[in-house]
């Protein structure tokens, strides 16, 4: 079970650090790449820049699940 886990971490720890890397910064990232850097002009958001903080809270959570579910299982 710990094994599962485990990799789960791993896999969640990657994909969050792709997503980190695919926000848009200051100056414009890696998302502009695919599509990011088509805004609407009133100000908000764009569909991939909203889809891509859905995912980096879901990875993010699902990364904190299983560290928590990892010291559960591992502690004396």
């Amino acid at each position: 079970m710990t094994i599962g886990i485990s990799i789960a971490l791993m896999l969640a720890s990657l994909l969050m650090m792709l997503l980190i890397l695919l926000r848009k910064g200051k100056g414009g990232g890696l998302s502009d790449l695919f599509g990011g850097g088509f805004s609407s002009s009133f100000g908000s958001s764009s569909v991939v820049e909203r889809n891509l903080d859905r995912l980096t809270v879901i990875t993010g959570l699902l990364w904190l699940v299983c560290i928590v579910a990892l010291g559960l299982l591992l502690r004396p």
